[in-house]
């Protein structure tokens, strides 16, 4: 029974494996507003150990308590564990996310049962799920009085339980990165790990460990299996020194390059500057490659009376080429192309194309009621009717078209988006009625092309018809959704929480930069607002259509 707490991870970290279909069990909510945000001051909590002539579920209490306490491998909650079972437990099996005011015990069987409700659940590898709502789940411990007649704790759940306070500053996000099939771009999995002893568990999660599920076969590691990590990153004059087994001694210089490439930049949302991998203490000859930036222009991207291009004070740049190109076909979106020199359009009879900024233009899917293209950064077009999510195609540069197998399994699709990295795919999908933010990786060939969607995760569900969907940085998705008169903004983390906030009134699109903070929804009757901090503050008037952008070619 104490290993209860496993498997109820274990079976809400369970995503379709078949394809990138809507998930069909369970009730997915928004998730509690966590804080992820890796520059604040680490909190250090030090819980009570127990103390004499506490009752067995005092001791509990007690027990559950100093989960907050994950320094010297929670050693003050073992404390309450007798001394037969101390080593036995497993703290980082998992993390319960819940209310406190919604906990209760009772006396069961000779146990005392601690019933949650599950918010959130963090499975052994970091990973965020959201909790079915509503559903509570029983906990129950052993006990048993030592020689000294004090209560000790002799079975328990692995993991621990922590409430939504204590977990947003016990805990914090980090971006454990991986790069594409292609070795060009870093695309980030968000895990979750205390902030005690955080660089060892990221260095861990990246050289020992593997990519989320939902995002296994959209990505690659530069580290071999059989190279693992001491599992010590102790941090040395600023620089953080990750000893590796000795095995890396015999890969040749562009996979070390790789490697030091990934680490570094995981090691960075600890905010570590340096990194250096060594071996029985001797440091590895090796240096960060470049990658492709997913960076875009913090410029809004307009069309208004003056043209199309970049807005800012009321100054409108345009791109050479493709302004024109654009203002002759009049499409109702765009989305701009790495580089610059392309975009993809709906036009106004419905088709998508794609437009140059030679001033050519070509139409790539024609089909009834296809969504908004969006295109990656490979220059693929990817296409979808609304009414038949599982006929994707994408378009590539030369024509060729590439019909993505059993991809969105839903009734209807409103929006897809994919990342600027490529490697990822966000959608509002509709099925049994309700209506949900998800994602999926992209597949790949080391050439970039696509083959399939993976595994859908549910991020959020959504009231209401969706208004617009973008990426707003590379972790997180920006939704409009609700009513014209009352619109709703979800910022959503992928592999976090959701937060959600009122919108502009009527808001018909949404597109991002370079954070959340820099998100911009623009109103049907042509009003630009950005956000700044808690408000919707009106930047311009008079546009027709926001555009979101794709990255810079460097």
């Amino acid at each position: 029974m104490r290993r209860i707490l496993i498997a109820l991870l274990g079976a809400l970290a369970l995503v379709l494996t078949a394809c990138a279909g809507l998930p069909t069990t369970g009730t997915v909510q928004p998730g509690p507003q966590l804080g992820s945000d890796s520059t604040a001051p680490d909190v250090i909590y030090r819980p009570d150990g127990p103390q004499p002539g506490a009752t067995a579920r005092q001791i509990v209490d007690g027990f559950v308590r100093a989960a907050s306490g994950p320094q010297d491998n929670w050693q003050v909650a073992r404390q309450f564990l007798s001394d037969g079972y101390r080593d036995q437990w497993k703290p980082e099996a998992g993390v319960i996310v819940d209310v406190l005011a919604d906990r209760s015990y009772a006396e069961v069987d000779d146990e005392i049962v601690l019933d949650v409700t599950p918010q959130a659940t963090i499975d052994e590898a970091g990973t965020y799920t959201l909790s079915d709502e509503g559903a509570s789940v029983p906990l129950p411990f052993a006990l048993a009085q030592d020689s000294d007649g004090e209560w000790r704790i002799t079975h328990a759940p692995d993991g621990i339980v922590l409430d939504e306070d204590l977990f947003r500053n016990v805990f914090r996000s980090y971006d454990v990165m991986y790069f594409d099939p292609t070795w060009r771009y870093l695309v980030p999995d968000v895990r979750w790990f205390p902030t005690t002893n955080a660089l060892t568990r990221i260095a861990a999660a990246v050289v020992n460990g593997e990519p989320s599920p939902w995002l296994a076969a959209s990505v690659v590691s530069a580290f071999p299996d059989n190279v693992t990590l001491v599992p010590s990153v102790p941090l040395a004059n600023g620089v953080a020194q990750a000893q590796l087994s000795e095995q890396a001694l015999g890969l040749d210089q562009v996979t070390l390059d790789r490697m030091q490439t990934q680490l570094s930049a995981s090691l960075v949302t600890a905010q570590v500057t340096a990194v250096e991998m060594q071996v029985d203490g001797a440091r590895v000859n090796a240096s960060r490659i470049p990658t492709r930036s997913t960076l875009v222009d913090s410029r809004a991207l307009v069309r208004d009376a003056d043209g199309f291009g970049y807005l800012l004070s009321g100054e409108l740049t345009p791109l050479a080429g493709l302004s024109p190109a654009l203002l002759e076909a009049e499409p109702t979106t765009v989305q701009l192309g790495v580089g610059r020199t392309v975009a993809a359009v709906l036009l106004p009879d419905g088709s998508a194309a794609e437009i140059a900024d030679d001033g050519t233009s070509r139409v790539v899917d024609e089909r009834a009621g296809i969504l908004a293209p969006t295109i990656d950064p490979f220059g693929m077009v990817w296409t979808v009717p609304a009414a038949d999510p599982s006929r994707v195609r994408a378009t590539g540069p030369d024509g060729t078209v590439l019909e993505v197998p059993s991809a969105w399994g839903a009734s209807r699709i409103d929006a897809m988006q994919v990342s600027r990295d490529g490697s990822r795919m966000a959608a509002v999908l509709t099925a049994g009625g309700r209506s949900m933010l998800v994602v999926a990786g992209v597949e790949r060939d080391s050439a970039g092309v696509p083959s399939a969607l993976g595994p859908a995760v549910s991020l959020t569900t959504l009231d209401g018809p969706t208004r617009g969907l973008a990426w707003l940085d590379t972790t997180t998705i920006g939704v409009v959704s609700g009513d014209a008169a009352a619109p709703v903004f979800v910022q959503q983390v992928v592999g976090g929480a959701a937060t959600i906030v009122d919108a502009p009134v009527d808001a018909v699109a949404i597109s991002g930069a370079n954070s959340p903070a820099a998100v911009r929804i623009l109103a049907a009757d042509g009003t630009l607002y950005v956000r700044r901090q808690s408000n919707w503050v009106q930047t311009a008037t008079g546009v027709q259509v926001l555009a979101t952008q794709q990255g810079d070619a460097d």
